[in-house]
């Protein structure tokens, strides 16, 4: 009898314990999220740091590299090309029309996508699908280092991620002050030949060009990337034209512009030449196409 009361007040006694326990236990999660806020102002949490990551589009395979996390990517659309490393990534499609059974057979537990670029009916059908997606859109500057950041906190390279974030924050920084109080150059930056296309100033190529004391001749322009004619161009009379043409050292589309010689970038011979994926991929790398930009400028500055 003695020993069943005893064991009865145990029962008791341990009853009361895990009801006092209970709020505790239940605050604990079973796995620790991890959650951040992408560029289309969704939260994008997951269970645990992704181990198995697909890339839509280029620049976003460069960042993912850059913050640390290139050996975890298992899918990139075509024209990932930077890291060397990245060619060697299956390929699941091009940014415009995605593989969708390529890219569900790399079984991603993060997809990185691009928000402008990228099919909104195959986003949209990833996210019905519960695929976690990260939305990329880097508008400025500053977005490429806060891009690096929540990447590297999705991918578990949180480290490695802030020290790209601070170096990028330093150069932009540096190259700022640098080129703050020099002489306004009006430039022009072509896009495409045809149709012609440039830049208004919300754009990141403006806004690299700003920081070498470059004044976008279309900037007041609403469309991101206006179609504008060669006749507005020579109405606006740049002082430099600069494009990226067709790979990362041709520059033959300066050619279409040398017949103009009444132009003052022609007359002077302002024609310059940016390798495209320096100044128009949201990547650390436009520090690079920011001081390749800048001493065009200044050359621009010594012929006056």
């Amino acid at each position: 009898m003695r020993c069943g009361r005893r064991i009865r007040r145990w029962l008791r006694s341990a009853a009361a314990l895990l009801v006092l326990a209970g709020p505790a236990l239940a605050g604990v999660p079973a796995a620790a999220s991890v959650c951040v806020v992408d560029d289309a102002e969704r939260e994008v949490c997951l269970d645990q740091p992704a181990r198995r990551i697909v890339s839509l589009s280029p620049g976003a395979t460069e960042l993912l590299f850059a913050a640390g996390a290139g050996d975890r990517i298992v899918g990139a659309v075509t024209h990932s090309d930077y890291p060397p490393e990245a060619r060697t990534i299956p390929r699941i499609g091009s940014y415009k029309r995605l593989d969708m059974e390529a890219l569900l057979a790399r079984r991603p537990d993060l997809v990185v996508g691009w928000i402008s670029g990228n099919p909104a009916e195959q986003l949209e059908r990833l996210r019905q699908l519960d695929q976690p997606i990260y939305l990329s859109e880097p508008r400025a500057l500053d977005d490429v280092a806060r891009t690096l950041e929540r990447l590297g906190r999705l991918a578990g390279s949180a480290g490695a991620a802030n020290a790209a974030a601070a170096e990028y924050r330093d150069a932009i920084a540096s190259i700022r002050a640098r080129y703050a109080d020099r002489d306004p150059v009006r430039v022009f930056y072509q896009v495409w030949p045809d149709p012609l296309m440039t830049v208004n100033d919300e754009h990141l190529i403006s806004q690299v060009a700003a920081l070498c004391g470059g004044v976008n001749v279309f900037g007041d322009l609403d469309s991101l990337t206006p179609r504008v004619d060669r006749e507005s161009v020579l109405a606006r009379d740049p002082e430099a034209i600069v494009t990226g043409g067709m790979g990362e050292a041709d520059a033959s589309w300066l050619d279409a512009w040398r017949r103009f010689e009444h132009m003052q970038a022609v007359r002077q011979g302002n024609l310059f030449f940016v390798p495209p994926s320096s100044i128009q991929r949201p990547t650390p790398r436009l520090v690079q196409g920011a001081r390749t930009l800048c001493r065009h400028l200044e050359v621009v500055r010594g012929r006056r």
